[in-house]
């Protein structure tokens, strides 16, 4: 197949409904793995039923959140590499299936983690192994955006990919409650003795992300690699990334700042997943069961203020509804410090979901915006890699006010700083002007 160029001519017409749509339907596969394996459903059973009578002093929470830890810091490390070479190669789509592979292996895995406490280093480790896989196929995913998109639509397409992985986590756990967690006796006869009932849920998970990742694989072109005699290997790949950092930081300072502003921020959005189920638990009294219903109704909120804000994406900037969403979400945290009950708790949740959307889509349309053609990989890679270098911010915080206050309530208060952190550090970025075509990037490149 003859490849197709790293950035769609607008002159030569629109990107095709098919073309737009298969790379889509990638995020509506990968909720497989972000909703129903790490948010509500298998992260919960690996670490309060299997690891539930971990003997020692070391609790299943805590070494669940050390594989994470590591997984982050091989992310850190390998990211940018490994999107620079899936540029340089011309191997952006081989590099998305690998991954994509990979990943659905690691969560088929789990079928294996029994309700024992033996298993719980397996499901640590192919927990972990699936981050670090997923991670690396999102690069290579999120840099197709140019070729799925005009720079006078790309707000609305990144919207789009992002309300897809939102509608894909709901249909699936709406599936999976009512096929095997919700009943005594599920679908195929599967009970919850042994854990049964959530191993069938990652099996069933892996099988929604293999068949939805298909169709981008199909109908998306790869991309248009460097000529042999211009890559470089593996690790004369980190001599070219530092000294395109130098010239990143020289040439495009800006681009940098929004790298470490949107650390921060995306910690802060990361933070309201990770943390949002045990505060509707412990402190606004949720039932634990209607967790996951809640879970639905917020992936819905998300998912319609991606949808609307991509239309303000294309005609406002990314920065600007980066700015509206964050200061709503603080408006909607503050407000949340201070009232009580269930009730309080879906009303207010609810509207700081809709702004995390939003967010997450408008950032990643910040970065493409910025990306030199032929780049995109790489500068995605930064953006996973920076992404994880500050991390265990929201967290740390998040602990420590707990700690210094003794509730949980405080906790939210170190989430709130985070994200205030990222938009202060967010407002001096100057964004490129809408519509403009990214530059293409120095032929020597790689």
């Amino acid at each position: 197949m003859t490849a197709a160029p790293l950035h769609h001519d607008p002159a030569v017409g629109p990107v095709p409904r098919g073309r737009i749509v298969s790379w889509g339907i990638w995020d509506w596969g990968s909720a497989a793995f972000n909703a129903v394996i790490l948010t509500f459903v298998y992260s919960v059973y690996l670490t309060d039923a299997v690891g539930d009578d971990l003997p020692g002093s070391i609790s299943a929470n805590t070494w669940f959140s050390w594989s994470l830890g590591l997984a982050g810091f091989f992310i850190a490390v390998l990211a940018p590499v490994t999107g620079q070479r899936a540029d340089a190669g011309g191997r952006r789509k081989l590099s998305l299936g690998l991954w994509t592979a990979l990943t659905v292996v690691s969560m088929a895995g789990l079928f294996f983690v029994q309700n024992d406490y033996h298993y719980l280093w397996l499901g640590l480790v192919l927990l972990s192994l699936g981050s670090i896989f997923f991670e690396f196929a999102s690069v290579s995913y999120n840099a197709m955006l140019h070729q799925v998109s005009t720079p006078t639509n790309i707000g609305r397409v990144s919207a789009f990919g992002w309300s897809m992985g939102y509608f894909g986590g709901i249909v699936l756990l709406l599936i999976c409650y009512i096929g095997f967690i919700h009943p005594d006796v599920g679908w195929f006869g599967v009970t919850s003795e042994g854990g049964l009932n959530i191993r069938m849920v990652a099996l069933f998970a892996a099988a929604w992300f293999a068949i939805f990742a298909i169709p981008v694989l199909l109908k998306v072109p790869e991309n248009q690699g460097l000529p042999a005699a211009k890559r470089v290997g593996f690790f004369a790949s980190y001599r070219v990334l530092f000294r395109d950092l130098r010239e990143l930081y020289r040439t495009h300072p800006h681009t940098v700042y929004f790298l470490g502003a949107s650390a921060l921020f995306r910690d802060g959005l990361a933070a309201v997943f990770a943390f949002g189920a045990i505060l509707a638990v412990t402190v606004y009294g949720i039932d634990s069961a209607d967790v996951l219903i809640f879970g639905v109704v917020a992936n819905v909120s998300s998912a319609i203020g991606a949808l609307v804000a991509g239309r303000f994406d294309d005609r406002l900037g990314p920065k600007n509804v980066i700015v509206a969403s964050l200061i709503g979400m603080l408006i909607s945290g503050v407000i949340l410090l201070f009232v009580s009950g269930p009730t309080m708790f879906w009303i207010f949740g609810l509207f700081l979901c809709l702004f995390v959307g939003p967010a997450q889509s408008s950032s990643r349309t910040f970065l493409a915006r910025l990306a030199p053609i032929g780049k995109e990989g790489q500068l995605f890679g930064l953006y996973a890699t920076t992404g994880r270098a500050v991390s265990f911010l929201a967290p740390t915080l998040f602990g420590l006010f707990i700690f210094l206050f003794g509730t949980d309530r405080a906790g939210i208060i170190g989430i709130l700083l985070v994200l205030a952190a990222g938009l202060l550090c967010l407002l001096p970025v100057k964004p490129p002007p809408l519509g403009a075509v990214p530059e293409t990037a120095d032929p020597v490149y790689g």
